[in-house]
């Protein structure tokens, strides 16, 4: 009789000590899901902020090819510009171009 009764109390004990474990484990595990789902979380706004900057440098470098590519031509129309400026300068200050030919019109013949 006596070892039954000490065979039952070690029982409930296991019991109790068991439930406790399983009590700690689910509040772990909890613990851990809401880690997951805020690491989750945070993966899918790094990943938004990566796909955000990988456009930009995509347009970025469309801008710079645009700007290299066409920069001969920006070079010539600024200098075209700036004979432009100088020759309107010249005539406002009283200088008269009618008979000298330019350039360009030598060009075109």
């Amino acid at each position: 009789q006596e070892d039954y009764e000490k065979l039952m109390s070690d029982s409930a004990a296991k019991r109790a000590a068991d439930s406790a474990s399983i009590s700690e484990k689910e509040g772990s595990l909890a613990e851990l899901e809401d880690d997951m789902n805020d690491a989750r979380q945070s993966q899918r706004s790094k990943m938004g902020q990566l796909d955000d900057s990988q456009k930009y440098t995509v347009d970025l470098h469309k801008t710079c090819d645009f700007l290299l590519e066409n920069f001969g031509a920006r070079k010539e129309a600024r200098a075209n510009e700036m004979e432009g400026l100088k020759k309107a300068k010249e005539v406002l200050s009283g200088a008269d171009f009618g008979l000298v030919q330019t350039k360009s019109f030598l060009k075109r013949q």
